[in-house]
């Protein structure tokens, strides 16, 4: 779908006409992909990179365009499994035209700006701002969502909330790798000045982006490491609480099962009939002896097996 608009009064204002400043592609179709590759002078390779949210951030300088890979982070949905996705988009930049290829339909600009924009180029920068900024918001949310699974793990012996700490840890993962391959395009974009006609403020704007983005990439590695400690500890803590239910239950068990014995042999109506014509106090006294023989011979072949299984794991 092709959304396209122009610049006016520091403003994006949606507008039909054909020759507008600015495109904005959001999953091209078939058609879009051929009109793009043939008016920008792009290679499907670029474009596919564009579309592909396993691609790496880059920026590549052509003498009359500025094509650029940037991550940025997708809009969270709980829908049962706690993940955080990135995305790719591409940003054709040329002389009198800005592009904006998305994967997939998203509004990409809020009524908020860092920068004032009087120019495309100020587009650019307010797109890799935000981006930043979402990053940061995801990352607050992360956290406060960490925090309430290691409540519930606390109290909890299932592996539910564990799996999600793991798909945490994971989405945390991708977020490194994306806000760091976006921090080497911002160096790129810094040690091309010149090439980008960036003027003063641009630059200093794009000074605090990449300070911005910095402070993100250190917070998602601490949040990183910390979770990383805490799936540890809650494994542990989860096989803890195993432990003291199953010791707790083995006392049940220890305390019932004398009494349990007792009764057993005493409601043994039909021995009793049996052995009607032996003394009760032989009869369950020889019981009692077969019961003591019978439990060693079991404990010392389940000590030999033990035994075996051992010495064939060491061999």
């Amino acid at each position: 779908m092709l959304q396209k608009y122009d610049l006016i009064n520091s403003a994006l204002v949606s507008t039909p006409r054909s020759d507008s400043a600015i495109h904005i592609y959001s999953n091209p179709t078939a058609e879009e992909r051929k009109h793009l590759i043939a008016s920008l002078n792009l290679d499907q390779h670029s474009l596919s990179s564009a579309l592909d949210p396993d691609e790496i951030s880059r920026v590549e300088f052509k003498p009359d365009l500025t094509f650029m890979v940037w991550k940025r982070p997708e809009n969270y949905t709980f829908t049962g499994e706690v993940r955080f996705n990135v995305s790719s988009i591409g940003l054709v930049l040329t002389t009198d035209r800005l592009v904006i290829i998305l994967a997939e339909d998203t509004s990409l600009f809020n009524e908020q700006y860092a920068h004032r924009m009087e120019n495309q180029l100020d587009i650019v920068l307010n797109v890799l701002s935000q981006t930043t900024r979402h990053f940061l918001e995801h990352l607050k949310v992360i956290k406060q969502i960490s925090r309430e699974i290691q409540q519930k793990i606390n109290t909890a012996l299932e592996n539910e909330y564990l799996i999600q700490m793991f798909s945490l840890g994971e989405s945390l993962t991708y977020y490194l790798n994306a806000i760091s391959s976006n921090a080497a395009v911002i160096a790129k974009l810094r040690g091309n000045i010149d090439r980008m006609k960036l003027s003063a403020q641009q630059t200093e704007f794009l000074d605090d982006i990449l300070i911005e983005n910095s402070q993100c990439y250190k917070q998602a590695e601490i949040y990183s490491n910390v979770l990383s400690g805490l799936m540890d500890a809650r494994g542990t803590l989860v096989n803890n609480n195993m432990n003291v239910i199953l010791k707790n239950l083995t006392i049940i068990n220890t305390i019932f099962l004398p009494l349990n014995l007792i009764a057993s042999i005493g409601g043994m109506s039909e021995f009793s009939f049996m052995t009607k014509g032996v003394d009760w106090r032989v009869s369950y006294a020889i019981f009692g002896i077969a019961m003591i023989a019978l439990g060693c011979f079991t404990a010392m072949i389940i000590s030999r097996f033990g035994g075996w299984q051992k010495k064939r794991k060491l061999a």
